[in-house]
């Protein structure tokens, strides 16, 4: 008779025997391997190429690193290595390099994220089967793949794809490792995270202490010999991560690009600072003399965020700002939730039941140490992104999804294989209600987007959790039956915001899934329709404000924020918002920054063909100079011709220096000055340059911006 208690640890089931090496796997395993490994291959390259060069940004440094080698080993922003990018370059190689073979080009640059995606999906499975076996294997797999903002990423070009990829690869190393206390795999796992500290810096070692953790609990040695293999893998990390910021602090600063992001020209104070400590306290969002930094200039008109951190249009940054204000609920709230928290009551209802049932197996026990890594996994970097002060974007939140996924399945099939329990049973009952009832509040953020879609969902789990309770142990087949019902009822509504995140392109800094138009933070648009179309504003502000409204652009059309005309900064005649000027008019292709995103940073726009023609014509290393990067990616990526980024992303940077500009203009390395306002570059930005050009050239205009030439001084002068 079925006791209403948990089995105890010494009648549940053992972890099934391992096979022997060589041995093959059921006949069914590979050809379902295959169509996913097919599925995720085919939804993350359909319709690639719409979203051009999504983040500009990156997008620029990718093509000048098909143009220069040396701009490809440094990551820089232009080919003829002004300053780089504020991240490491891991990301950009691979990018860089794809473009050399196939040439630059929005599918070569794109392609390589997606190929990334279905490698991560392979490998999470890997990692999952070889503990928990091939059905939580290929569970694991597919809600990853049919992750929304794994769909999101795997198709940009932010480094993030390389991270998750690099990551989840050091997981399986670490859990080879485990295995038999190999050193070499735990060497290679330590390889991974070094690699990864060259695509995102910090952030990748957010996975640390999962991985020292499950090594030191679960490893069939003695404790002394664990922790010299821990040594050699913090290693094997360092030399993976410290040759590249060895070799670029070691260079000659006159020799090569400023570190973008820095305030000291340096790699190491870039990775402690604006990427690292700046990240988690706070503090980094604004530069001397009142500039901005990385992520939020050019988001704001000016290049400055409000007293108290105030938005345009009534909306807060509280916090991180974009990600919504710091606490435990910040994963689930209108910023990160449609993101990635879908499954992610399921996934700690996973981690708490497994842990229990695993409580006192043996120290080597392979279940408890697969919860170990991965529920360490996400509860450290969880924490840490839910509690960070500074900048923290909602698509971060795909560095939780392996693990998320991971725990959904490991823990599924844990109580799964308990079900003969009426707790377990129980236990598998609430995930699927509690991941329904989920959904069903993260459907309602977007109540005109198939309405009846939250519905369906909750009816499909009632009868699941019904069927796990009463019908589980009937016989095999209707057991079965009740598990694959479950299984639809906690991911068809993720795998329908991926689906239609897939369907949407996505341009700009900030980019967000689901939905076209759904609010990023503070009501900002995230996505365009198939034709490239702003999507209308939805119920949550008032039409026409910024960023209030859903749906609405940050800044450029009539009557919006900062835009429109009588709105500062950019009234009637003032580029970029007035009506009738470019970029932003009505009838001209997008708006600062592109149609999609937060708007301006990052933005995919092309530069107007008379722009293109003057640009082209130059032979000088620098076609043009301009503040901000934004502005200088455009102008890059439509021309060809290397633009220098004056003050790197937002202006704010110092380099260069009022007298190395003045000392370029002289010996004719810069051609042009293309003025820029509001997103994307700060019309006084770049420390005084702007002001010295004005004063010291005479202004045209060219395809609606205004142009100076500075080999022809003002006749005043």
């Amino acid at each position: 008779m079925t006791t209403a208690t948990l089995p105890a640890p010494a009648d549940a089931p053992t972890d099934p025997p391992r096979p022997a090496v060589g041995t093959r796997p059921a006949a069914w395993v590979r050809p379902a391997l295959l169509v996913l490994l097919a599925g995720t291959a085919l939804l993350y390259l359909w319709g690639l190429g719409a979203s051009g060069n999504a983040n500009s940004f990156y997008a620029a440094a990718a093509q000048a690193g098909t143009m220069s080698w040396k701009a490809m080993f440094f990551g820089s922003l232009d080919p003829s290595n002004f300053i780089t990018v504020d991240k490491p370059p891991a990301a950009m190689w691979v990018m860089a390099l794809s473009g050399r073979i196939f040439g630059f080009s929005s599918w070569s640059m794109l392609a390589p994220q997606a190929l990334e995606g279905v490698a991560a999906v392979a490998l999470l499975y890997a990692t999952v089967r070889r503990w928990s076996g091939p059905v939580a294997g290929l569970l694991a797999g597919a809600a990853l793949a049919l992750t929304p903002v794994a769909a999101l990423m795997f198709r940009f070009n932010n480094p993030d794809a390389l991270l998750v990829l690099l990551l989840v690869a050091g997981a399986y190393g670490v859990v080879r490792a485990t295995e038999r206390a190999g050193t070499r795999w735990l060497l290679f796992a330590g390889a991974c995270v070094g690699f990864g500290f060259l695509t995102k810096m910090l952030q990748a070692f957010l996975v640390l202490p999962a991985f020292a953790l499950v090594y030191l609990v679960a490893a069939p040695t003695g404790l002394g010999r664990r922790l010299l293999q821990l040594l050699a893998a913090g290693a094997a990390m360092v030399v993976s991560a410290g040759w590249w910021v060895a070799t670029v602090e070691l260079w000659p600063a006159s020799a090569r690009p400023y570190i973008g992001g820095s305030t000291t020209n340096s790699v190491l104070e870039l990775a402690l600072g604006y990427n690292g400590l700046g990240r988690i306290f706070g503090g980094e969002g604004r530069r001397p003399g009142g500039g901005m930094r990385g992520d939020f200039a050019g988001a704001m008109p000016g290049g400055a965020i409000p007293a108290g951190g105030a938005m345009p249009g009534g909306g807060a940054m509280p916090g991180g700002g974009f990600g919504g204000g710091t606490g435990i609920t910040r994963l689930f709230g209108p910023s990160f939730g449609t993101e990635i928290s879908w499954l992610l009551p399921a996934a700690l209802i996973a981690l708490v039941a497994g842990l229990w049932l695993t409580r006192r197996a043996p120290r080597t026990d392979r279940t408890r140490a697969a919860l170990l890594l991965w529920g360490g996994w996400l509860l450290v970097t969880g924490l840490v992104f839910s509690y960070m002060q500074g900048i923290i974007h909602p698509y971060y939140g795909v560095a939780l999804a392996p693990a998320i996924t991971a725990l959904v399945a490991i823990g599924g099939r844990e109580l799964w294989r308990r079900r003969e329990n009426v707790l377990c049973r129980a236990t598998l009952a609430a995930m699927v209600v509690v991941t329904a009832a989920w959904s069903f509040l993260l459907l309602g953020r977007t109540p005109t987007w198939y309405p009846w879609l939250r519905y369906a969902v909750v009816l499909v789990a009632v009868v699941a959790a019904i069927g796990l309770i009463a019908g589980a142990r009937l016989n095999r087949r209707i057991a079965v039956g009740c598990a694959v019902v479950a299984v639809l009822a906690g991911i068809t509504a993720p795998a329908a915001y991926a689906l239609e995140t897939v369907a949407t392109p996505h341009r700009g800094a900030i980019p967000a899934a689901g939905p076209a138009g759904r609010a990023g933070f503070g009501g900002l648009v995230s996505g365009v329709d198939g034709r490239g179309r702003d999507m209308p504003g939805r119920p949550g502000g008032a039409p026409g404000n910024a960023p209030a409204g859903r749906g609405q652009r940050m800044a450029g059309g009539p009557g919006n924020a900062p835009g429109g005309p009588g709105n500062a900064p950019d009234g009637p005649g003032n580029a970029p918002g007035g009506p009738g000027n470019a970029p932003d008019g009505p009838g001209n292709t997008a708006g600062p920054g592109g149609p999609a995103g937060l708007g301006g940073p990052g933005g995919d726009r092309a530069a107007d063909p008379a722009m293109i023609s003057l640009l082209k014509a130059t032979t000088n290393r620098w076609a043009a100079a301009t503040v901000g990067s934004q502005s200088a990616a455009t102008l890059q990526l439509s021309s060809g011709r290397a633009v220098m980024s004056i003050g790197g992303f937002s202006g704010g940077d110092p380099a260069p220096t009022l007298a190395q500009f003045q000392r370029y203009v002289a010996d004719g390395s810069v051609r042009y000055f293309v003025a820029a306002g509001g997103m994307g570059g700060r019309a006084g930005g770049g420390g005084g340059i702007t002001s010295w050009v004005q004063s010291h050239f005479t202004a045209t205009t060219v395809g609606g911006q205004t142009v100076y030439d500075l080999t022809e001084p003002a006749s005043s002068n």
